[in-house]
């Protein structure tokens, strides 16, 4: 079954092998002239006083590599990829070609060639998404020192997520073609839960996998960052994840934005600065975020969303092969 395994699926093992190769290899030569902007670590260009080098490192890492988040947001896509064209045709091609007739009717039970393909190929799956995710995770390590990793163009591509969302589009394009008994439909059934999911997860689940810290502090009477579209308060580690903040009146209640505005325009009509404004009327400004010190239990906590999810599929699956008769 082994051999049968590598025989039916070496152009998908081929195809996504070179892919990761050859992203890697990309990575390889932009990276490291990144790296060598921080000959210490980017981590030493970060605090209250920043020297010119580190200050000139920083300009030339924006002006030189700011591709980087679009290329990364692109390459989210890489998982998705590596798991959904081992999954679509490991069943759907056999119904498809009429094949199943032949290779379930031989000495191997359907069950044990349904095993052995879905362990080997869901293996190698987790392999290829680890490899690629290991290689983006030291390419983005200068940003992820200045920037943290809770950004999308980062916390999607580095870490242990990219195996779980290669596992999830693995079972979700498997599922779909014993279902559909087609390989193309599968896909696109595959890509269509795929984007679903992460979108739910990544905007509504996961800001909210553990209670998000909240600061909140009267406007400083001096502080000229404050403006009606939010407050910039700071959580006192640059690296921390913030989900939204903004102001509220001396009870504690939040203020919207027309209310907000409403009060820049009122500074501006008297001639104070806002900031004085806010404070003289005792508003208050607040943060809520997310410590990046939790980086590592919301990656665990989403990696296991995924490939729980992909475990049911697969089980599905399995209740299908040995169920049905086609």
């Amino acid at each position: 079954m082994t051999w049968l395994t590598w025989r039916q699926h070496r152009a998908e093992m081929y195809t996504l092998g070179l892919l990761v190769a050859v992203i890697g290899a990309f990575l390889l030569a932009v990276g490291l002239p990144m790296h060598s902007l921080f000959p210490g670590g980017a981590g030493q260009c970060v605090g209250i006083t920043v020297t010119d080098t580190c200050s000139n490192a920083i300009r030339q890492l924006a002006e030189d590599h700011g591709y980087a988040s679009k290329m990364l947001s692109l390459f989210s896509l890489v998982p998705f990829l590596i798991g959904a064209f081992f999954g679509a045709p490991l069943v759907a091609r056999e119904l498809e070609l009429g094949t199943w007739q032949f290779a379930w009717t031989q000495s191997v039970p359907r069950m044990r060639w349904l095993a052995v393909k879905l362990t080997a190929l869901g293996a190698l799956t987790a392999a290829l998404a680890g490899v690629f995710a290991a290689v983006v995770t030291w390419y983005r390590q200068p940003m992820d020192q200045l920037n943290g990793r809770f950004t999308t163009d980062a916390f999607d591509v580095e870490g242990l997520v990219p195996a779980g969302y290669a596992l999830f589009a693995f079972a979700a394009a498997t599922a779909a073609g014993a279902v559909l008994r087609r390989s193309l439909p599968a896909l696109a059934i595959a890509l269509g839960a795929f984007l679903a999911l992460r979108v739910v997860v990544a905007g509504w689940l996961r800001p909210n996998f553990q209670e998000p810290h909240r600061l909140m502090a009267v406007v400083a009477a001096d502080d000229k960052t404050v403006d009606p579209g939010g407050s910039r308060m700071a959580t006192g580690n640059h690296l921390d994840w913030v989900i939204t903040s903004g102001y509220a009146d001396s009870s504690g209640r939040a203020l919207s934005f027309p209310e907000a505005a409403q009060m820049y325009v009122a500074a501006q009509r008297e001639g104070v600065q806002y900031s004085a404004y806010l404070h003289e009327r005792g508003v208050q400004q607040w943060v809520e975020y997310q410590p990046a010190d939790r980086f590592w239990t919301f990656q665990l906590v989403e990696t296991a969303i995924f490939t729980g999810l992909a475990a049911a599929l697969l089980a599905l699956v399995v209740w299908r092969i040995k169920r049905r008769v086609f």
